[in-house]
């Protein structure tokens, strides 16, 4: 039965087979208009989106609503600058999810440790633990 299972890609082989469309003018255009929709999921889509220019994951920093600025926290192709920025948010989930992004600096990552809120601080431990156990590791 294993043998009529498919295969399996890698997310590299799905890349090649399904290459994700150019990033045009247009796409940036609608990202825009999209940033200002009255509902916040729209704009957690954008906020989302690695092709945002960075005005707009600046923008959209600083949105009104907490899904909104969590989804910029833990987008990777957000400038350093803009994660920065977020580091002081009224949001722990925002905090928290600027904890476990990958390319937050590391003097936003020391302030997130002494962080008012416990999850924040235990994220921020436990992404250090994942960072300790890979150095760790036989390369």
């Amino acid at each position: 039965m294993r043998e009529l299972a498919p295969a399996m890609l890698t997310a590299e082989e799905a890349a090649v087979l399904h290459p994700a469309p150019p990033v045009t003018a247009s796409k940036i255009e609608r990202l825009r208009v999209l940033a200002t929709h009255a509902n916040p999921k729209i704009r957690e889509s954008v906020a989302s989106s690695l092709n945002a220019p960075e005005d707009l994951y600046a923008t959209l920093a600083n949105d009104p609503d907490d899904g909104v600025r969590a989804c910029v926290a833990r987008n990777e192709a957000v400038p350093c600058d803009v994660l920065r920025s977020l580091a002081d948010d009224s949001s722990a989930q925002v905090r928290g999810w600027l904890a476990v992004n990958f390319f937050v600096p590391l003097d936003v990552m020391d302030r997130l440790g002494s962080d008012s809120d416990a999850t924040v601080r235990s994220l921020v431990r436990w992404k250090a633990s994942l960072a300790a156990d890979a150095a760790l590791a036989p390369a």
